[in-house]
């Protein structure tokens, strides 16, 4: 590949620049509209009578279905054309947003939502997949800090943006804010995406289909119906069963073919391996805090979630800023300083959390939810490039599907461990229910402080999944390309 002028596998010139632009915009516009609707959930709860189990689907079936179509974006790649798939992922996802935004009923809304999934669950693994694939081995690491841009920056985003147009508009113009977006995307990958990944003609293994499918769907779903229904809830137990089950007929069926779904070797990488641990305990220290601190603000400190969203603001931006930064630093020094670095900084910002209480002043929750994702942006793409670059090139597509998927597990483990234990915690402390009627100042206040508590412990989980990090981060290499492919 000639850094000064690029070209794609059939030896024509393009324009990376414009290609990468054409990526980020598309990414950071998908990526959004995971979190832009969890403001909104009152007024969708209103306008279309429906209770809160009913309207969190707009939120778990997008992530249940990002998390079914990621494991088959592997096969996608190897099969077709990359601009083709890219424009088809994009079409999907503004469909969806099309039919979001004209949605007269709920189950229509919710058709929309699990639409546009398909379209980011096909363009995520794209876009990160050819971020890595058009750029040297030397260059990969800013290439994937502008990566970690939007990857990190568009969900923070999402909830105070979604606050900010709700305070004049209704939730329809959050659709309406991504339709022309999404067009705009669609119109410029036209022109500057190229064929950049060789294809071959894999054939599609319905069965692993299928296993994939019911394996990680009900395991996403499980995990993220315990915060509401509890770990020995009849349903949660079942549907966490029966994903155990098909993820490991899965994994069983994947290392017996020759030409599988999802290539499982790639954890013969040690290297490959330790990334994905470390990302993953990274998400899941990051995703749960990122849920249950703005429950903290909202509910102990009485902070609209417009509000809550200004307060996590702060470290959405230091993400977006030291995202390239991180990227540059990688390319000079590897992954294994930086990841013991942030953390450390993850450590140090989520300590003091489990000492929280209703008069912690809202300044320091802003600065130390700061510091944390100050550490975060450390470790996440640059351990994940370091993962990537032990692969050799024709795994790449696989590596990125597996990165995504254990991703997406994780984060939903995180949540629910989370959310789990700050529901059992509170519900222990709580004041007998006599106590209302008997001193009712008494009963509120041990009723707060039963919440408090509750969210200490949770926060203390998000501690241990840091130290668990932070003492897996020794075991990475010193060089970000030692034992990679460095064609």
């Amino acid at each position: 590949m000639s850094q000064s002028q690029p070209t794609d596998v059939n030896g024509k010139p393009y324009n990376r620049g414009l290609m990468v632009a054409t990526l980020l915009i598309g990414t950071f516009t998908t990526f959004l509209t995971q979190t832009i609707l969890t403001t909104a959930f009152p007024t969708l709860m209103h306008d279309f009578h429906i209770n809160a189990s009913a309207v969190q689907w707009l939120t778990t079936g997008f992530m249940l279905v990002m998390g079914i179509m990621i494991p088959v974006s592997a096969w996608l790649l190897s099969k077709f054309n990359v601009k083709h798939l890219y424009l088809t992922a994009i079409g999907i996802f503004f469909l969806g947003t099309l039919i979001s935004r004209f949605a007269p009923s709920f189950p229509v809304l919710l058709t929309g939502r699990l639409t546009q999934a398909v379209g980011v669950g096909m363009s995520a693994p794209t876009f990160q997949t050819v971020m890595y694939s058009i750029f040297p081995p030397e260059k990969r690491g800013s290439a994937m800090g502008l990566a970690g841009i939007v990857i990190g920056l568009a969900p923070a985003v999402g909830p105070t943006l979604s606050g900010w147009v709700l305070l004049n508009h209704s939730w329809r113009a959050l659709f309406s804010v991504i339709l022309p977006i999404a067009g705009l995307v669609w119109l410029l990958a036209c022109y500057s995406m190229r064929k950049v990944l060789p294809t071959t003609n894999p054939k599609i293994d319905l069965l692993s289909v299928v296993e994939s499918t019911l394996g990680f769907g009900s395991l996403l779903y499980g995990f993220s119906t315990v915060g509401d229904r509890g770990w020995f809830d009849p349903i949660v137990l079942a549907t966490l069963a029966l994903g155990i089950i098909f993820v490991a007929l899965f994994v069983h069926r994947q290392l017996h073919l020759d030409k599988p779904l999802l290539e499982l070797r790639v954890f013969t990488s040690s290297e490959f391996t330790l990334s994905v641990i470390l990302t993953a305990v990274a998400f899941m220290s990051m995703v749960g805090v990122e849920m249950v601190l703005p429950m903290y603000i909202q509910t102990i400190r009485g902070e609209s979630a417009f509000h809550s969203g200004l307060i996590l603001l702060p470290g959405a931006i230091m993400m977006g800023i030291m995202s390239p930064i991180t990227g540059n630093i990688f390319d000079r020094i590897g992954a294994k300083r930086l990841a013991q670095t942030g953390l450390f900084l993850l450590l140090v910002g989520t300590f003091p959390l489990i000492t929280l209480t209703a008069e912690t002043p809202i300044l320091f929750v802003t600065v130390i939810y700061t510091v944390r994702m100050f550490g975060i942006t450390m470790v996440t793409m640059p351990v994940t490039t370091a993962g990537m670059n032990a692969l050799p090139a024709n795994l790449i597509n696989h590596g990125t599907a597996v990165n995504n998927t254990i991703r997406q597990v994780a984060a939903s483990i995180g949540t629910a461990i989370l959310v789990s234990v700050l529901s059992t915690v509170t519900s222990s402390n709580a004041p007998a229910a006599a106590l209302r009627l008997t001193a009712p100042l008494r009963y509120l206040t041990q009723t707060a402080d039963a919440t408090v508590a509750g969210y200490r412990a949770a926060f203390v989980v998000s501690l241990i999944f840091a130290a668990l990090g932070f003492a897996l981060s020794f075991r990475l290499k010193n060089d970000a390309l030692d034992g990679g492919d460095r064609a």
